[in-house]
Parts: C-alpha cells; structure tokens; sequence
C-alpha cells in the first residue's frame, strides 16, 4: 500500500457517473418505450435533458423554494416537466413511475464490480451519494454491487456538495475525515470534499456524457489519486 493511501481506512463513492452508467441506461429504457408507442425520439438526448434538471431541483431545495425532497421526489418532476417535449405526455401514472424508477436500475461500469471487490479487500467501501437510500439499495441489489454499506445524503438532509455530507459519512463510520476518500469522476466532488478534509481519487469515466465530450480538466497533482477505472484504482492502492 502507498504512502498515500496508508492512512486511508474508507472510500467513499459517488454513485451516478462514477459507479454505473446513468445515460445510456436511461437511453437504452426510454428507447424500449418510445418503441412500445410508435414514438421516434432521441433517446440520449432525453436522458441528458432529465440528468440537466438535477442540479438545478437541488439547488432550489437549498434555498428553500422547495421543501427536502429525495432524489426519486427530484427525479419524478424533473421527468413531469420534459415528456412533452419529447412526445411522451400519454405515459400514464403507472407508466412514468416506472420510467421513474429507471434510476434504481442503472447499469455498472464494465469495471465497477471487479474493482469494488478488489477495493473491499483492502478498506471499507460505501456510497457516499445524493441518490436516496431505497434508490442506493435497489441499485445495489439489481446491479450486484457488493458495498459494505449505504450512505446516501438524504441521512444527512444535505446534498453534496454541502459540507455536512462529507462529516457525515466520516462520522457514521467514526473516523477522522482524513482516513475516508472520496472516490469520484466529477472533480467539482472532490474539490468540495478535499475542502473538508477528505482524501480524493479521481476516477475518470470518458463516456459518461457521451464519445464527443471532453473529460474535465483537472490540474496536475490535484487529487490524491487518479485512476482508468476501479481496477486501476485498486492496483495503485496496493501498490
């Protein structure tokens, strides 16, 4: 084990992007939808338009023009407001709940898993994520996912990147901020995690907004650690 990393005993994960692929399992969902009504629709560019009204639904909810909603509550009116426009307003209760529900189902990095067990061989591993407990724990379930346990923000009633998410996990697992590591493929995570105290390593994921979108720029030395994938991840922390 590196220097680096040999006071580390937790990592903490963001979950969307950097553990499972969010677009095109929503893109892959509401094509099999659309194909079902005899629609025809864009189905990457749907679920980047539902995926664009995330940080904006949280944000509202910080300044107090909506009450605390959970993630599932976000998502579904997020959802409510862009079916027109993608043609599919006749989706019933019944049918948008379970479009809702997409989220708990989102499929894994090719790398995710392997590298979530190697990982738990050397710390304890959780989600640190603003996805709601019940959404962690079926994604968990549906997608094999092999957490020691489940943070989510909604413990907190704070979404990252609000400091209280980043003592909290540290103080459910009671220990020093410093010993946990946020393991993250948005450098605004961990740039506001790092400010609290917490280790960082960044996990780049070049498809999460697509092949023609360019990785975020991060500056040499940043981060703790930067890694492929889990994998690779793992191979550093080892070594």
């Amino acid at each position: 084990m590196s220097y680096a990393s040999s006071a580390v005993k937790a990592l903490a994960f963001d979950v969307f992007g950097t553990v499972v692929d969010w677009r095109g399992s929503v893109a892959r969902e509401v094509t099999l939808i659309a194909k079902h009504m005899g629609l025809q629709l864009d189905a990457h560019a749907f679920a980047d338009a539902w995926r664009a009204g995330y940080a904006p639904a949280m944000d509202r909810v910080r300044k107090g023009e909506l009450p605390w909603m959970h993630i599932d509550s976000l998502h579904r009116m997020i959802l409510d407001s862009i079916v027109d426009q993608f043609g599919l307003s006749k989706l019933n209760e019944e049918q948008r709940e379970n479009l809702n529900k997409v989220w708990h189902r989102l499929t894994p990095w090719p790398d995710t898993v392997a590298g979530l067990n190697a990982l738990k061989k050397q710390f304890t591993i959780t989600t640190l994520s603003n996805g709601n407990f019940s959404l962690l724990t079926a994604m968990a379930k549906n997608a094999g996912l092999p957490w020691d346990c489940i943070v989510s923000a909604e413990l907190f009633k704070h979404y990252k990147p609000d400091p209280e998410t980043y003592h909290g996990v540290a103080g459910l697992l009671d220990l020093p901020i410093e010993q946990v590591m946020l393991c993250a493929s948005h450098p605004s995570d961990l740039r506001a995690a790092k400010a609290q105290g917490m280790r960082t390593a960044y996990v780049m994921r070049p498809f999460e907004f697509g092949e023609h979108v360019p990785l975020p720029k991060v500056d040499a030395g940043e981060f703790d650690f930067v890694a492929q994938d889990f994998v690779d991840l793992a191979r550093q922390l080892a070594d």
